[in-house]
């Protein structure tokens, strides 16, 4: 059912307004991570100042340059992480209209769905993101205690915050939050599972660009079969 869900979703990406969405919300996404790193590189520069005294060497000033120098190799690292919390941030923003693509295109006798109210959407997105944050920074100890399993961690943790909440979301649009957290509770093991598949490319540098928009649209998908069962 998952793959199902997301091979119908690799087949839109040619439809040109699915396609919008796309390069918006990777350009979106590019821009929240720079937004992200700089404001870790001034804090950094902030901290160490245009001189680091180092054990040995004595006093440096070469670190502004190293950062310079290595800035775009760090980038991709700190993708890596970043990539989690913007994934949630660009759901919230385009879920709306990537599912109405999806069902457009894939389910076109479906009345209109319903509008989630813009603050409501706001207070959710907010709630969420600051239990991402802190989860991720619990987990934290777990990835020191257990170096070896730290992927399977992370994933799995966050595979099933994000599966949650896309999932929320999509099934909202049509039943309501309330049915949602129903249907939700009701296909836990599922949705855990198409989340975690989420989020391990979300760990890959540069494909994680395009993950927050096809999984928008693969738990569409997954909804509506989750919902006919």
């Amino acid at each position: 059912m998952i793959f199902t869900a997301f091979f119908k979703t690799l087949g839109q990406t040619g439809d040109p307004r699915f396609r919008k969405v796309l390069f918006l919300g990777i350009g979106l996404s590019i821009a929240l991570l720079f937004a992200a790193y700089a404001a870790f590189l001034m804090l950094i520069q902030w901290l160490a100042g245009p001189e680091v005294t180092l054990p040995v060497l004595g006093q440096v000033t070469w670190v502004d340059d190293l950062l310079s120098i290595g800035s775009l190799f760090f980038m991709l690292f700190l993708s890596v992480f970043l990539m989690v919390p913007v994934a949630s941030a660009i759901t919230s923003m385009f879920l709306d209209e990537v599912a109405q693509a999806v069902e457009d295109k894939h389910y076109p006798a479906l009345p209109p769905a319903a509008k989630v109210p813009f603050w409501d959407a706001v207070k959710d997105t907010v709630n969420f993101l600051g239990l991402l944050i802190a989860a991720n920074i619990l987990a934290l100890f777990l990835y020191f205690l257990f170096p070896p399993a730290a992927p399977f961690i992370f994933w799995a943790l966050n595979g099933f915050l994000l599966g949650r909440e896309y999932f929320t979301l999509a099934a909202a649009r049509r039943v309501g939050t309330a049915e949602a957290k129903k249907l939700r509770r009701r296909h836990a093991t599922t949705i855990w599972a198409a989340g975690t598949l989420m989020a391990m490319p979300l760990s890959l540098p540069l494909v994680n660009l395009v993950i927050p928009i096809l999984g928008a649209a693969t738990f569409t998908h997954l909804y509506h079969a989750l919902a006919r069962k």
